[in-house]
């Protein structure tokens, strides 16, 4: 079965996500505090989403994530903001989440993000005949989706991978936002285009000298990024 963590305090928005992660496939692992979350996903480590609410009883989702994020960069995260706490969004994609979803929020697209970050986290390996893109000091490995850099590893998330992955592939190419967005996320995902731009930061400071200065994926303006490298 495709397991899902569903992390959420209040009970009756818990048991609407989780009847209709039952009606398309999936087997939900219900938890109401971040304790209980961070133990249940100990107990089912082929767990590949979690979706965490940020307003919790003990500890928020924030630091959920940040835990679930040290000893797991393969599995897929989304968030359950409020609407109007914009800054519940871009903390939540700062400390390692992959996707948010604002309440209240419709069973369509709930399922439809999930589902799109499940194939992701799932992606197949590539062939043996090119298993390695060499750019600068970066070695991408496509075989396990592994970056190092000067030899050392940097740890990816799977969507920090995939636009790693991109950048490496188009090299001095100007990628528009756009075009980000619909190779990483999807041409189907429904969220908005800062989630490109608060990716690119969370990518920069883990792979550039002085993030605040890139070098590696740099800025073009008014229009989107491109790989320097």
């Amino acid at each position: 079965m495709k397991k899902v963590l569903v992390l959420e305090d209040e009970a009756s928005i818990r048991s609407f996500v989780v009847i209709n992660l039952r009606r398309s496939g999936y087997e939900p692992i219900e938890a109401e505090t971040g304790e209980q979350a961070l133990e249940l996903l100990r107990q089912n480590p082929d767990t590949r989403v979690a979706l965490l609410d940020v307003m919790l009883p003990d500890i928020d989702g924030f630091e959920v994530c940040r835990r679930i994020r040290a000893s797991d960069s393969r599995i897929g995260i989304i968030m359950l903001t409020a609407k109007s706490q914009e800054m519940d969004k871009v903390t939540g994609l700062m400390t390692g989440a992959d996707d948010y979803v604002t309440k209240p929020f419709s069973p369509t697209e709930l399922t439809a993000r999930i589902d799109a970050l499940y194939r992701r986290t799932g992606a197949p390996a590539e062939s043996a005949a090119a298993f390695e893109i060499v750019r600068g000091p970066f070695r991408l490995n496509t075989r396990n989706r592994t970056l190092e850099k000067n030899g050392q590893r940097v740890k990816l998330t799977q969507i920090e991978y995939s636009i790693m992955k991109l950048f490496m592939d188009n090299p001095g190419k100007a990628l528009s936002r756009e075009d980000i967005l619909n190779s990483v996320w999807g041409r189907d995902y429904y969220g908005e285009l800062k989630i490109v731009d608060v990716n690119i930061r969370r990518l920069r400071i883990k792979i550039e000298d002085n993030p605040t200065i890139p070098t590696y994926i740099t800025t073009v303006w008014g229009f989107g990024y491109k790989w320097g490298a």
